[in-house]
């Protein structure tokens, strides 16, 4: 439980503010010490985060608060030193502001599956021709087939998709393919 400056725990002000107060689901836009930005999610109700932004100011170890209503956002400048981020945390719990949890970082499931499947198709390319092309030739090499084609077919006009399109896909992709790390070798 935190003290606020004139003595009163942030749960008895939260009360006092809106007896009543639902929840009010949050995201964290960034953290780093001493600071904490956060979004508050669905209606942005600029009286509601005046309130919260006049409570947060109550509190000692909190020395700036600023607030975006138009986007929705308050971001805290706290005392690390006196105040760490699951006391702030606390703090925003007794206002009754309840973060979303985080995705966590790395692949989905899908993503995986489909870097998977097409590592494996590349291995297989690269065996077939006997390690000679693999799929960083294959995919720029059709784009520019297809951009000479388109050319030569249809001349250089600026209709649906034009051979430039094709040529820079070629480009683009041969770039992002070779400047990259290779595959891991299971």
């Amino acid at each position: 439980m935190v003290v606020t400056n004139n003595g009163k725990m942030t749960s008895a002000i939260a009360k006092e503010i809106d007896p009543e107060l639902a929840t009010i689901p949050a995201r964290i836009v960034s953290q780093t010490p001493g600071r904490l930005r956060f979004r508050l999610l669905g209606t942005r109700q600029p009286e509601q985060i005046e309130r919260i932004a006049a409570t947060l100011k109550e509190i000692l170890e909190i020395y700036r608060v600023r607030t975006n209503l138009a986007s929705g956002s308050i971001t805290i400048f706290y005392a690390r030193d006196r105040l760490n981020f699951t006391d702030l945390c606390q703090i925003l719990a007794d206002l009754n502001i309840t973060f979303e949890r985080q995705v966590t970082k790395g692949k989905s499931q899908a993503a995986a599956a489909i870097v998977d499947s097409v590592t494996n198709f590349n291995r297989e390319v690269k065996y077939t021709t006997n390690g000679i092309a693999d799929l960083r030739f294959f995919v720029p090499l059709t784009f520019s087939i297809l951009a000479v084609r388109q050319l030569i077919t249809k001349g250089v006009q600026l209709e649906i998709i034009p051979w430039y399109v094709f040529a820079w896909y070629a480009f683009d992709s041969f770039l992002k393919l070779h400047y990259t790390s290779e595959p891991k070798e299971e």
